[in-house]
């Protein structure tokens, strides 16, 4: 076997010594960096960390339901529909036409009607039985866009069904019928908290 001459073994060994001096400093900073136990705080993932899980009794359930009350969807579409046909009572009292009064109305109508047909497929009797064939996020999707059909419909019918037309006064309070959504959720979430 022939020898390796001294300067190209000299090479060979340059990388082993360096990976060696790396694998020396990585211990040594394993040895200087305190561990979570010995610096006296527990770890964030540490098995410790995490409460123990009891199941909760049916009065100590109650009572988290009734701290933190939920709003359902037939309330928001309520509070929905009477914003809108207070908008569209302001709005008719105030332009004393009865064409705006009534294209008002129908812009809550445009709000309303397709939101309460998707909360009846998806939250009503027969989606709780599971009828129709149709349910989880399959159904969600379904009933979303037979409801964008139903506003897409509506929104093109409006100028048969009501002459003479306002489209401002049914534009107007179509936008804040669908608002006031989000203003109610936030109204309760409110109230909820001030009640705790």
């Amino acid at each position: 076997m022939k020898s390796l001459p001294s300067s190209e073994s000299h090479k060979a060994s340059k990388p082993l010594r360096r990976q060696e001096e790396q694998k020396a400093q990585k211990a040594q900073k394993a040895q200087k960096a305190p561990k979570a136990q010995d610096s006296g705080y527990d770890s964030f993932w540490g098995e410790d960390a995490d409460p123990p899980i009891s199941s909760l009794t049916r009065t100590e359930a109650q009572a988290l339901v009734a701290r933190h009350p939920s709003m359902t969807v037939w309330q928001a579409l309520a509070s929905q529909a009477l914003f809108g046909v207070l908008v569209a009572l302001i709005w008719g009292s105030l332009s004393r036409s009865p064409a705006s009064l009534m294209s008002a109305l129908y812009g809550v109508a445009v709000a309303v009607v397709p939101s309460g047909l998707m909360a009846y497929g998806v939250f009503g009797r027969r989606a709780a039985r599971g009828a129709g064939g149709v349910g989880g996020v399959g159904g969600l999707l379904v009933w979303e866009i037979l409801k964008l059909l139903m506003v897409g419909a509506m929104l093109a019918m409006a100028p048969v069904w009501i002459v003479p037309l306002d489209w401002v006064a049914l534009l107007v309070t179509l936008v804040l019928s669908l608002k006031m959504v989000g203003v109610a959720l936030l109204i309760w979430q409110r109230r909820a908290k001030n009640n705790v």
